[in-house]
């Protein structure tokens, strides 16, 4: 499977926040939309960096409470990998699982075009099981 399919089945929305947002106005996102992480993003196509919560914990750990109004550059990752629409998921969960983050942006000709996380990784891996179940049962009852 190619991570532009779980693209077209999920969507292609990415939330984004700008690089001078506060880590609060960052957590508000996170906690309004229900997700893990957003795209650090100037002009929402753009890539500048990407931060989790896993972020957030670590330096709300190390600093403290201060963290909350600090700009999300200050905790952001900088070197973001990414992954264009026409690659395979199952290349995608490897460079997942070894380098351990949960979440990629795609990127298509330099352009942000979603983000796809290890949730999505793991759907996709499931319905190509049931698919291939449910062949494998056609096939024992024909």
């Amino acid at each position: 499977m190619l991570i532009g399919t779980i693209l077209r089945d999920k969507g292609s929305d990415v939330t984004t926040v700008a690089p001078g947002a506060t880590v609060r106005e960052l957590l508000a996102q996170l906690a309004d939309r229900n997700i893990g992480a957003v795209v650090v993003s100037d002009d929402g196509v753009t890539i500048a960096g990407i931060v989790s919560e896993r972020d957030v914990v670590r330096r709300l750990h190390d600093q403290g409470a201060q963290i909350l109004d600090a700009e999300v550059s200050s905790i952001m990752t900088r070197d973001v990998r990414t992954v264009g629409p026409g690659a395979n998921v199952e290349e995608l969960r490897r460079t997942m699982t070894d380098h351990r983050f949960r979440h990629m942006p795609v990127v298509e000709d330099g352009r942000l075009v979603g983000i796809v996380s290890i949730g999505d990784v793991v759907k996709s891996a499931i319905e190509e099981l049931e698919t291939e179940k449910a062949s494998l049962v056609d096939y024992l009852h024909r």
